[in-house]
């Protein structure tokens, strides 16, 4: 499907109402498999694949959420949805919630998972967290991340450093979301984080504290890894949420 100046990978499957399912940095759709697989029975699941991730070719610069955001924007128009809930994970997480605030005729509900508002949500700051891991570490299940990397990339598996190093500046320099802005959503939210996540457990409390009517769900014995770690009950917590949300 051709978005602005990129031809992305696109998925559609299943009937209902839409759901918009974003993935997580350097993640492909493969990473939210089970989700989507547990949601086709009862929705239309609508998914694509951001430059420089999955089967998606990269693109010259740096990323940074405001494109991505009006991406997600021209993805749903040239899919035909005038609105859709919004499942994100990580990075997905962080556009839902600005997809939410700067365009909320296209957003049903949100469900934020492992999200942040700015570089400082880390347990330790983001520069001395990144600068500790190996390049691949702050990508969720980082083995299996780059093995579909290097399986599914058109740049072939040599880009897979230049895709992280461009993120791992995403990561350092944004978002910068004030938390007082929050209080303008007015559709329903489920944050979702893990007890041990990278993001602090703080950091997802004052999401949830921040929207009306917005729910909180950590998930105990997990990482940021959570949706690899306990699918089952991701998706049976987002199902049951999107039911609610209508």
């Amino acid at each position: 499907m051709r978005i602005g100046d990129a031809d992305v990978y696109s998925e559609v499957a299943g009937d209902g109402d839409p759901v918009l399912l974003l993935h997580g940095g350097f993640c492909s759709l493969e990473s939210l498999r089970p989700q989507s697989d547990a949601l086709k029975p009862d929705f239309r699941v609508y998914a694509f694949e951001r430059p420089g991730h999955g089967r998606t070719a990269d693109i010259e610069g740096d990323y940074g959420y405001g494109r991505m955001v009006a991406d997600t924007v021209a993805y749903l128009d040239a899919a035909g949805v005038e609105s859709a809930h919004v499942v994100g994970y990580s990075d997905g997480a962080i556009i839902g919630l600005l997809m939410a605030l700067d365009h909320p005729a296209r957003v049903r509900s949100v469900t934020a998972i492992s999200g942040n508002l700015d570089p400082g949500a880390f347990r330790d700051s983001p520069g001395v967290v990144l600068d500790a891991l190996p390049p691949s570490s702050r990508a969720p299940r980082p083995d299996v991340e780059r093995m579909h990397y290097e399986r599914l990339s058109p740049d072939g598996p040599e880009h897979a450093d230049v895709v992280l190093a461009k993120l791992f500046r995403l990561w350092r320099s944004e978002p910068h979301i004030d938390p007082a802005d929050l209080a303008r959503i007015t559709v329903p939210v489920l944050v979702m984080s893990a007890d041990r996540d990278t993001i602090r457990p703080d950091h997802s409390l004052l999401i949830a504290a921040s929207i009306p009517g917005a729910q909180l769900c950590v998930v105990p014995g997990t990482t940021h890894n959570l949706i690899a770690e306990r699918p089952e009950l991701i998706s049976l917590l987002i199902r049951d949420f999107l039911r609610e949300a209508g």
